[in-house]
């Protein structure tokens, strides 16, 4: 079980690595196409559509080869898929190459959240924000050392070594992933309700017994969607808000990803005592509420120490918000559960970039940017104005069990 998780962390931190290792050269290749404010959100759009085209189908082929298979194969074309963008010489060349990129982001993101599901749900431990930690951690490594790099290598030597890195770890973690199935306990779960016989759930994480909870996992969605949205505008935008904005020079640039991660890390590190302390409702509502201080900080400071704060507070504001929300909807809908959350949620990554882009245009980049913090403080209402329905969702599908702490 031990080795399982291993592995399964593995591609979380690699996720995270590969993607941030692309956005921190987003600077690079905007200036090597040429591409203006606008035209770079077009292009990074090819991102977000990628992944919200494959999402629903990884959950189907899930289903029907497993979660692991699934897993190791998007691992493959997510190391592959890295070193594309560098290969561009346009702003629509680089918008049809992150197609491919983000079709196979999704594809990993579904298969590997789906296992985590499972995983957790054998495990019986509240540890789905470790394996979002992971992420965060993956991303601030490769972040950092995407700073380090920006001034030695060319963008393209970069993302090769990125691709050649990936493929080792997927071959790597994939071999134990694929040689140690979930176990029995995950595979078909027995769950009690308090005072009834044992009864048993569907195989693979399908959908609990009686009414699929179709409106909260469309709420859950809308909440992720609202967190991807700022994910993805500070993976994208951040490094060109303190190089253009604040002056920054390119290894600074990229410590606001840098730093963002970090936070997030720590925040999902310590989000299993968290929710327990503070439930699941309540942890989205103050995580949305501190994004939305902390990103209004972020866009509008005058200097680069004041946004690198901003960063950090906001960081620790949406560090909870996703695992809870995907890990919710696994738990009462199985693969089908985490795909369906995932494409609304990732739909925030497909509106972010392109809003971003013209608002900059119309506006600045800074105020932009204060759209992350309208979304966040909208996650957060949502949530509030939800919590009876969430509560009660939560109680049916997890009572017996302690998946993900929810």
């Amino acid at each position: 079980m031990i080795r399982l998780r291993t592995a399964l962390t593995a591609f979380f931190a690699l996720d995270g690595f590969l993607f941030a290792g692309w956005v921190v050269r987003i600077p690079a290749v905007k200036q090597q196409t040429g591409a203006s404010a606008g035209d770079l959100g077009l292009a990074l759009l090819g991102v977000s559509a990628g992944a919200v085209a494959t999402m629903m189908l990884t959950g189907r082929l899930c289903r029907r080869f497993g979660n692991a298979p699934v897993t190791v194969a998007a691992g493959v074309l997510i190391s592959l898929g890295v070193a594309l963008p560098p290969l561009a010489g346009s702003a629509l060349a680089l918008g049809l190459l992150l197609l491919v990129f983000g079709s196979a982001y999704g594809a990993v993101n579904v298969a590997m959240n789906s296992a985590a599901v499972d995983l957790v749900a054998a495990l019986r431990r509240p540890v789905m924000p470790a394996f979002h930690a992971a992420f965060s951690l993956g991303g601030m490594l490769g972040a950092g050392l995407g700073g380090l790099l920006a001034g030695r290598l060319t963008v393209g030597r970069h993302l090769t070594l990125l691709a050649v890195a990936g493929l080792l770890v997927t071959a790597v973690a994939g071999r134990t992933l694929l040689r140690h199935p979930l176990p029995p306990a995950a595979a078909g779960r027995t769950t009690r309700e308090p005072g009834t016989a044992a009864r048993h759930s569907p195989a693979r994480g399908d959908a609990p017994a009686g009414r699929h909870p179709r409106g909260t996992v469309a709420v859950l969605g809308l909440i992720a969607l609202c967190t991807a949205y700022g994910e993805g505008a500070l993976a994208d935008w951040s490094a060109l808000h303190l190089t253009e904005d604040l002056g920054a020079g390119p290894g600074v640039a990229a410590a606001g990803y840098s730093v963002f991660a970090l936070a997030m890390t720590a925040g999902r590190l310590s989000g299993t005592a968290l929710v327990h302390r503070l439930g699941e409702v309540r942890t989205l509502v103050g995580g949305g509420l501190t994004a939305a201080c902390g990103m209004l900080l972020g866009s509008l400071a005058p200097t680069v120490w004041a946004a690198l704060a901003g960063f950090v507070v906001t960081g620790f504001g949406l560090a909870n918000i996703f695992p809870v929300a995907i890990g919710r909807a696994g738990a009462l809908a199985g693969p089908r559960g985490v795909a369906a959350a995932s494409t609304l949620g990732y739909g925030g990554m497909l509106l972010g970039p392109v809003a971003i882009g013209f608002l900059a245009e119309g506006t600045s980049l800074p105020r932009a940017l204060t759209s992350v913090a309208a979304l966040a403080a909208v996650a957060a209402t949502v949530a509030w104005a939800a919590r009876h329905s969430l509560r009660g969702d939560g109680a049916r599908a997890s009572a017996g069990r302690a998946v993900g702490g929810r």
